[in-house]
């Protein structure tokens, strides 16, 4: 076990002992973690009781609404921090895990930036979660290499790389790995605190700086107290403020009522925002699941062209732009389809269409998850936005005028296709199977010709909650969707896998759906399971 005590703080790391740890839990870098940790927790934890203060509010029928006469909105003179050279152009953006192939592959990409994510890609195992950070330490020193045992091929970087952004977990996430003055870390310091700790002075050596990417932000506070984080770690370490920058996904349904307030939060350190799409529609799921009139057609039906997303879009654009900062467009979960030349050539071209659309609605870039996908995203891109971005030149002034209801209006689907029998059990398999390989340390699986994370499956998973807590049928056989109905499914699928945490993650699924209550988040009911802590005699132990 490893320690650091000070007279202000006692930092206690329960995992067990690796050469991650060996190398980056120094005395120093845990008494940085320690502070940060233990002078933010009590708002952190504030902030997380007004998040379920809010979801009272929504349960009973409530709706968000835009801030009346904000600061932020009657200001008309402020500006978000200028854009460092570096990151002029983000035209295409990939991300993945922080395991040490996928970054290597990630900067390789010949995407513009490469965002390593401590989240919804990632299962925050102690092995995972130290591992990675040491990935990151290694990349950003250009010492990072890889040989896979089973064929001897070494991977190494190319002259020409990405840049760098780190996506930490998102607040309501811990580090139970972690004890500060006795309480459990939060896994955003952590996870931000350990890689500025350990590579600030390389990044700006190299012409850089510390770039990183905010999720699940659920208001202008949340904002705020990252903010505050950047400003304490700056001083702290004797940095120039604003050399921490940032983008905000813009992934709860809630956020996007106040965009202009959550940018004026952070505007010293911003880099903008992005639409978080995934994550976006399952705040809109969870936030209103109660609501008749919002009772959710099957994922599949709710793409970028539906009013309450494209509502979304113009809105972001619109102020990221009156501000002067990124409005980056959103992530295509596909992935190459082998073996099937006519199926891959047809998705593909909806690869294309999408970023078709974002380019020409005045994003400044766009997210894809396969290595596969930077080219054709850059091929739209370098057409359709011949400058490094479209701050000023397209201001997305549909946007200005978009309406509350717009934000909260669904799709009309027609009769008999909005929800069934297959959208039922095509989700089921998706809340398994990835809850089973989340469980397994992996956090994004292949499925279906796209990447799961768990973004992807918290649709899902809410969804079916929804449409069963509803007393909806299927449309297509009129069947009623049922707690003994979802048991069944989810039993004939597990019946179809042996080995690995099937039958964990059975049970974990079938709690989630049938249960009174939606949880809040999938990560946080399966993280007890991934927890190894060390006991007193200094043996490991599977909590």
């Amino acid at each position: 076990m490893i320690e650091f005590r000070s007279e202000s703080v006692h930092v206690c790391v329960l995992g067990p002992s690796n050469a991650a740890t060996k190398e980056l839990l120094t005395p120093d870098a845990l008494r940085f973690v320690g502070l940060l940790c233990s002078q933010f927790e009590p708002r952190r934890q504030a902030l997380l009781a007004a998040r379920k203060t809010r979801a009272v509010e929504f349960d009973a029928g409530e709706v968000p609404h835009f801030i009346e006469n904000s600061v932020a909105a009657r200001d008309l003179s402020w500006r978000c921090a200028p854009v460092p050279e570096d990151v002029q152009d983000r035209r295409v953006e990939i991300t993945g895990p922080v395991d040490r192939k996928m970054v290597i592959n990630g900067l390789n990409s010949g995407a513009c930036v490469y965002m390593a994510d401590f989240e919804d890609s990632t299962s925050p195992t102690w092995t995972n979660v130290t591992e990675g950070q040491l990935n990151l330490r290694d990349a950003v020193r250009r010492t990072i290499s890889f040989t896979n045992g089973a064929n001897g091929k070494v991977y190494t970087l190319n002259d020409q790389i990405a840049t760098l952004f780190v996506r930490p977990r998102g607040w309501h996430l811990d580090e139970a790995h972690v004890l500060v003055n006795g309480k459990v870390a939060s896994g955003s310091i952590f996870d931000f605190a350990l890689y500025l700790f350990h590579n600030h002075v390389e990044l700006q050596k190299n012409g850089s700086r510390p770039y990183y990417y905010l999720p699940k932000l659920e208001s202008h506070r949340e904002a705020a107290l990252w903010n505050d984080v950047f400003v304490a770690a700056q001083q702290y370490l004797g940095l120039a403020m604003g050399t921490v920058r940032a983008t905000i996904l813009l992934e709860t349904i809630t956020a996007a009522f106040e965009i202009e307030e959550i940018l004026y939060e952070i505007r010293d350190h911003s880099l903008g925002l992005n639409c978080g799409r995934w994550d976006y529609l399952f705040s809109f799921i969870k936030k209103f699941k109660y609501h008749g009139d919002k009772l959710t057609p099957d994922r599949s039906h709710l793409t970028m062209t539906t009013p309450l997303m494209g509502a979304y879009v113009k809105r972001l654009i619109h102020l990221c732009h009156k501000r002067g900062t990124f409005a980056m467009g959103g992530m295509s979960a596909a992935i190459p389809i082998k073996n099937d030349e006519e199926a891959n050539r047809v998705a593909m071209g909806k690869v294309e269409d999408d970023k078709l659309r974002e380019v020409r609605a005045g994003h400044d870039g766009t997210w894809v998850a396969h290595p596969a996908l930077v080219t054709v995203a850059l091929r739209v891109f370098n057409e359709h936005m011949r400058t490094p971005n479209q701050i000023t030149s397209n201001p997305g002034t549909a946007g200005s005028a978009v309406p509350e209801s717009e934000l909260l209006r669904l799709p009309q689907i027609p009769r008999g296709q909005a929800i069934t029998s297959k959208h039922l059990s095509h989700g089921i398999g998706i809340v398994l199977a990835y809850t089973e390989a989340w469980l397994r340390g992996i956090g994004c699986i292949p499925l279906h010709n796209a990447m799961e994370d768990a973004a992807t499956a918290e649709i899902s998973r809410a969804q079916i909650w929804q449409w069963r807590v509803q007393g909806t049928s299927t449309q297509d056989d009129g069947q009623l969707i049922t707690s003994q109905r979802i048991a069944d499914l989810i039993g004939q699928e597990v019946a179809r896998h042996s080995g690995g945490k099937w039958n964990l993650a059975g049970r974990l699924v079938e709690e989630m759906l049938t249960k009174s209550e939606l949880d809040d988040f999938l990560t946080s009911v399966c993280y007890p399971y991934i927890i190894t802590a060390h006991e007193s005699n200094g043996t490991a132990a599977r909590l």
